[in-house]
């Protein structure tokens, strides 16, 4: 029944959180948003029709093919700073751009409509090898597996020790990201700002286990219970976060470093960072839990806390370090995953809550070394799924992934079967 709740839920948060297909006219969101991005696309003085156009940027994006006259339009919800890419592939045969790049960065000034246009002009188009956008992509991919880990892990021994579906645990992965934007607005060095954040990360977690879930697992609130008090939870801390912080996005400093290229792969010294930080971590987190005596601990109580209490072990004790600990990963890769998207936003991290609980049950519920390995497999499928399907819809394959393994192996990869009834 777990399985098939899990399926039902993931199924429909990405229905909600899948972006609208490319508008098949010349703008889209124009009515909805107050700030336009506009442009026309022309050769030699006549109308290109069906030259695709994206605006990214701040965790919007948006797709809007020219119209028959080749201009187009897209409405942004902030006065910010967007990439505007245009498609080359959707030009015409003969039909390149000449200069200045298929991405543009637009920044709105005093008005509200910003004009991008492209210089276009006759030339033999280059294309990438399938090979190298594969290769590129699967190093996007590790990279946001790898910080997908950290807050998968966490979520799993919250569960394994506590049998809590932690929907709160989205806005958990926000806090890590906001407290090191606002302690590096202090002016602290990025380093301490992140390494501070992450402690209070470990506060918060350890803060509400005393004050909410402790004293519910001591009364004897059922699971599915303490599951609805945590998506109350949830959108109470998400919309406080939108109270303090407005719905604008802001970036880390650091952020948008220039491209370094090592053969077909281009990846930025911050995700190079990541990477390592990511690995680093995730190896002492397995140091922890099969070489210390509290990890010990913590994986007997995963396994049968009733045993584990009866041999000696506090329970409580444990699962008030799980808190902590699965606090301090999600504020850590709250902080990687500012610096992936990038920028930070109050709704961050429920944008990749699908993702962690889809690598949680990937893996086997309450496993971590599952998590790890669902993280991994998720990141990889979001990422190299754009070679072959739009963007918008690159949170579907990890779905279909999850189902057929669920299919073949309902109790996720490395997790155990149970007897039931």
């Amino acid at each position: 029944m777990l399985v098939v709740f899990f399926g039902v839920l993931l199924a429909a948060l990405t229905l909600s959180t899948l972006a609208i297909s490319p508008a098949h006219a010349d703008e889209i969101n124009t009515d909805k948003y107050d700030y336009v991005l506009t442009g026309n696309a022309q050769f030699d003085g006549e109308p290109l029709d069906g030259v695709l156009i994206t605006v990214t940027g701040g965790g919007y994006e948006a797709e809007v093919e020219t119209g028959v006259d080749g201009k187009w339009k897209i409405g942004v919800p902030e006065k910010g700073t967007y990439k505007v890419i245009l498609d080359e592939e959707t030009l015409p045969d003969g039909v390149v751009v000449a200069k200045g790049g298929a991405e543009l960065t637009a920044e709105f000034g005093l008005t509200k409509v910003k004009s991008v246009n492209f210089f276009l002009g006759e030339g033999v188009r280059t294309t990438v090898p399938f090979f190298d956008q594969f290769l590129s992509q699967f190093v996007n991919g590790l990279n946001f597996g790898l910080l997908l880990a950290l807050a998968a892990i966490g979520l799993s021994l919250i569960f394994g020790t506590t049998g809590l579906s932690n929907f709160a645990h989205s806005e958990m992965i926000t806090f890590g990201a906001l407290m090191t934007l606002a302690f590096s607005g202090l002016g602290l060095p990025i380093w301490l700002a992140i390494i501070l954040a992450i402690v209070l990360s470990g506060a918060l977690g350890w803060g509400l286990d005393a004050t909410i879930w402790k004293p519910l697992r001591r009364k004897g609130v059922g699971l599915v219970q303490l599951m609805i008090v945590s998506i109350g939870l949830s959108l109470a801390m998400r919309y406080t976060y939108q109270y303090f912080i407005g719905g604008s996005t802001s970036q880390l400093p650091g952020a948008g470093q220039a491209d370094l290229k090592f053969g077909a792969v281009r990846i930025s010294p911050i995700d190079l960072a990541s990477m390592g930080i990511s690995i680093v971590v995730l190896l002492a987190v397995s140091y922890f839990l099969l070489r210390t005596r509290l990890g010990k601990a913590t994986r007997a109580v995963s396994d049968n806390p009733s045993l584990a209490s009866a041999s000696g072990i506090d329970v409580d004790g444990v699962i008030r370090i799980v808190w902590i600990v699965g606090g301090a990963l999600a504020g850590l890769s709250g902080v990687l995953w500012a610096y992936f998207r990038p920028g930070v936003s109050w709704d961050m991290g429920f944008q990749i809550l699908l993702l962690v609980f889809a690598a949680v049950t990937l893996g086997g519920l309450g496993t971590a070394f599952g998590a790890l390995i669902g993280s991994i497999i998720v990141g990889l499928f979001v990422e190299l799924s754009t070679l072959w399907i739009p963007s918008d819809m690159k949170y579907v394959g990890a779905l279909v992934v999850l189902i057929l393994v669920l299919l073949l192996r309902p109790q996720g990869i490395l997790g155990r079967k149970e007897r039931i009834g």
